[in-house]
């Protein structure tokens, strides 16, 4: 059986390129495509020096830094890969590759890491936050994402086969596109972050510091415990905004980034690790688990697949209802009330390894392939 695996791009190592990463390793024959690929040679490793076949992005002017400025021509563009002498095709989507073309006696398998959010229900977020809301540039905006829109339903009939990385993306994909999905989760190094079962004095956020992460409330609500230790650890645009949230409170420290090794073991000694985005799944929630630490969490999106809360018997953390100060506040002084075990953390993101995600991929396929033959 002849296997090709189509990746969106190639520009970083990153959530969706774990998956890609396990993908291979489960179809190691597979030949490789993607719109364009610009990984640095330090960061290759994981595709196992398989060439990438990729589109006419690849050689745009200026593609190496702006590819994403392509987007309106990337439908086309994925369009073009001839996929016809594939039996079996896994697409690995979050914006257009799914969109690949195949025929009759051919199997499309696609794994969503979500409908492509800035032309769905995050337009309204993306144009305010790209500064964008008014203007001949939010106009001309505006109407690529509408067409984007279209073709993103359109070429949703493509996979015979649609994958949801979580139940939340799940709903996403059935109100984006009218179309039912297998949930498999993706996959978490959870080797990597150890358990640990003694715990220290403090409390952790650890995440790129974007709007949609909301890191500044936590910062916030954390001011206002002034007997409560919250140490912060990441960086990016908003953290202007974190910094003034964090203002004035000696409680509360910011550790900029910090390399893996310290970021490990700042997960393996926190009391809690403390998330207040609605995330599409959560991979630092797993790595928190896995290292024995319970999560407090924003109670939507993909976190509801990953955190035990209380009543359960063996809960790995709680949620708390809305994204304000006052209910984080209100969650971390519950949190204090009931007993987690790190054992039972770690246990529990075990379940979210990379072998379950090939097994569960693997599955996926197999039942395909028998319902094609029937």
């Amino acid at each position: 059986m002849k296997v090709a695996i189509v990746h969106e791009w190639l520009d970083t190592y990153a959530g969706s390129e774990r998956v890609l990463e396990q993908l291979i390793a489960e179809w190691p024959e597979a030949d490789l495509f993607a719109v364009c690929d610009f990984l640095p040679e330090a960061e290759r490793g994981f595709l196992r020096g398989k060439p990438v076949t990729t589109t006419f992005i690849q050689r745009l002017p200026l593609a190496r830094k702006h590819f994403r400025k392509f987007l309106g021509l990337m439908p086309v563009a994925i369009e073009q890969l001839d996929l016809s002498g594939y039996d079996l095709v896994l697409s690995s989507s979050h914006a257009v590759a799914k969109g690949v073309l195949t025929g009759p006696g051919q199997l499309h398998v696609s794994y969503v890491h979500s409908p492509m959010r800035y032309a769905w229900d995050l337009q309204h977020q993306y144009l305010r936050e790209a500064g964008m809301e008014r203007g001949l540039k939010g106009l001309y905006t505006r109407n690529l994402l509408h067409k984007m829109r279209l073709w993103d339903r359109a070429s949703a009939l493509n996979p015979d086969v649609v994958v949801a990385n979580s139940t939340y993306i799940g709903e996403r994909i059935r109100k984006a596109w009218r179309r039912e999905s297998i949930v498999v989760h993706p996959p978490v190094d959870v080797q990597r972050f150890a358990l640990r079962a003694e715990k220290e004095d403090y409390f952790l956020v650890a995440s790129r510091m974007v709007p949609y992460k909301r890191i500044e409330l936590i910062a916030e609500a954390f001011r206002r415990m002034p007997g409560r230790r919250l140490v912060v650890v990441g960086d990016g645009p908003n953290a202007p905004k974190v910094r003034e949230a964090a203002a004035g409170a000696p409680n509360v420290e910011l550790r900029g980034r910090v390399g893996t090794e310290e970021l490990v073991r700042l997960t393996q000694g926190a009391r809690a690790c403390v998330f207040a985005a609605e995330e599409d799944f959560g991979i630092a929630t797993v790595e928190a688990q896995a290292c024995g630490t319970p999560v407090i969490a924003f109670g939507k999106g993909g976190a509801r697949d990953i955190v035990v809360p209380p009543p359960a018997e063996r809960p790995t953390g709680l949620f708390f209802a809305e994204q304000t100060a006052e209910a984080i506040i209100v969650a971390v002084e519950r949190f204090e009330t009931v007993a987690f075990l790190p054992q039972d953390c770690r246990s529990h993101a075990e379940r979210f390894g990379p072998e379950a995600f090939r097994s569960a991929m693997r599955r996926v396929v197999q039942e395909a392939l028998e319902g094609q033959s029937r």
